[in-house]
């Protein structure tokens, strides 16, 4: 969540750059600061009353020492006043200081001066493209057929064991998936990302420290008799390594990688669209996080785009990179690119990666810190990536890598899969 000194220093820049999300935070922010006003006058008259009230009983103890018990008896009194009056402050306090972390839960990170304005998706801003699209023989298929044809994945078999959106991977389409898991892990731990495996649920804790609750609420799965979440995506326990963590500024940086599994209920989600691997509500995905010092995280972020375009170069697919706009903006990212694969079938762009820096929106709700070379503890930043998701990845070499004698596996992945056909 935000900082609140960041709000009262920057004030209309928020509200501004807020904006760029379609949100009109005027109110939101004016109502932070009256909080924020009345939590700290009452958090000092508070210490005021507190350091009254401990001097006022010192002075009764000795008054009592002294025999002088009507003079004691008199400030015993107004102690009690006094008492009674913390107490009352303290509810103030604690309302107030309720009130203010439940108002900020619900203000999404502020965009970054370059994020372009914009509604939806139409409005993310194209900034690189590579890569040749194919040309398909005649009667070329899209994924799901090909799925079908060469019974390397079972849609209707996942249905039947637990429902629409948690396909089954057969045979070669099996290995091809290992594969690209053991290949993605690899490319990351040689650019010098630390494998991690991590577990698949998270308590609630978690899903507040990187911002999934309580904006993804819905489209998590909620195991409600031990209060733990699925993951939607190894960001969650990967992260969650640092909360109430204070490194050293030597520390930094640190970047890990890992493999999950990742579930999203990807509730009202229906249509052509949405077929075969295009989306699902079970799927694997090779994250790469990184927690940077917050003078160098624009250029780690870079960094991040250049690995995920090494990776779709050696794969040989087509892509694009897109900006996205403030309002295909995530809650809790400042700037987000999304890499999208260029499906020949389908004649449609498919998102593989997004790639963010959250800035300190994150590390302000993990309490994840580090002490800068002045001694002080400071915020880090946290930033984050897929390398890759999978589903749309094989969708697209199954679809562009089709030829009438199969499909043929991309060079990189051969040494991985031990075959270089699907037929």
């Amino acid at each position: 969540m935000l900082q609140i000194p960041f709000i009262r220093d920057n004030k209309d820049r928020i509200i501004a750059n807020l904006a760029k999300r379609n949100i009109d935070a005027t109110d939101m922010i004016s109502e932070v600061l009256t909080l924020d006003e009345t939590r700290r006058s009452t958090q000092a008259q508070l210490d005021n009353t507190l350091a009254e009230a401990n001097t006022l009983s010192k002075e009764i103890g000795m008054l009592f020492k002294s025999g002088e018990t009507q003079k004691a008896t008199i400030l015993k009194g107004k102690s009690a006043n006094l008492k009674e009056l913390s107490k009352e402050l303290t509810e103030t306090l604690n309302d107030a200081s309720e009130a203010l972390n439940q108002l900020l839960y619900k203000i999404p990170n502020v965009p970054n001066d370059t994020v372009p304005a914009g509604s939806t998706e139409d409005d993310n801003e194209e900034i690189f493209r590579a890569g040749d699209i194919p040309t398909l023989y005649d009667g070329a298929m899209p994924h799901w057929e090909l799925a079908k044809k060469y019974d390397i994945i079972d849609f209707e078999l996942g249905n039947k064991i637990a429902g629409a959106g948690f396909p089954v991977y057969k045979g070669k389409g099996a290995r091809l998936q290992r594969a690209l898991i053991a290949y993605f892990l690899d490319k990351n731990t040689a650019a010098g990302y630390t494998e991690y495996q991590l577990p698949h649920l998270v308590n609630e804790a978690s899903g507040f420290g990187t911002g999934q609750l309580p904006d993804k609420e819905g489209q998590m799965y909620h195991v409600t008799a031990d209060n733990l979440y699925l993951i939607p995506t190894a960001e969650v326990p990967g992260t969650n390594i640092f909360r109430d963590v204070v490194l050293n500024e030597s520390d930094l940086p640190i970047g890990i990688t890992g493999y999950t599994p990742c579930f999203r209920r990807e509730a009202g989600s229906y249509g052509a669209h949405v077929r075969g691997l295009n989306r699902l509500h079970q799927f694997d995905k090779v994250e790469i996080l990184r927690v940077e010092h917050p003078d160098n995280s624009y250029e780690a972020l870079d960094g991040m785009v250049a690995h995920v375009k090494s990776i779709l170069e050696d794969l040989k697919l087509p892509y694009r990179i897109l900006r996205l706009c403030g309002g295909d903006l995530g809650f809790t990212s400042a700037l987000t690119f999304d890499f999208e694969v260029f499906s020949t079938a389908q004649d449609r762009w498919l998102e593989i990666s997004s790639v963010s820096n959250f800035e300190t929106f994150q590390a302000n709700r993990l309490k994840l810190r580090f002490k800068n070379k002045d001694g002080k503890n400071e915020l880090a930043h946290t930033l984050n990536g897929s390398s890759l998701a999978l589903p749309r990845v094989l969708a697209g070499i199954l679809e562009n890598y089709q030829t009438e004698e199969g499909i043929v596996i991309p060079d990189a992945l051969v040494p991985y899969t031990g075959f270089s056909i699907i037929n």
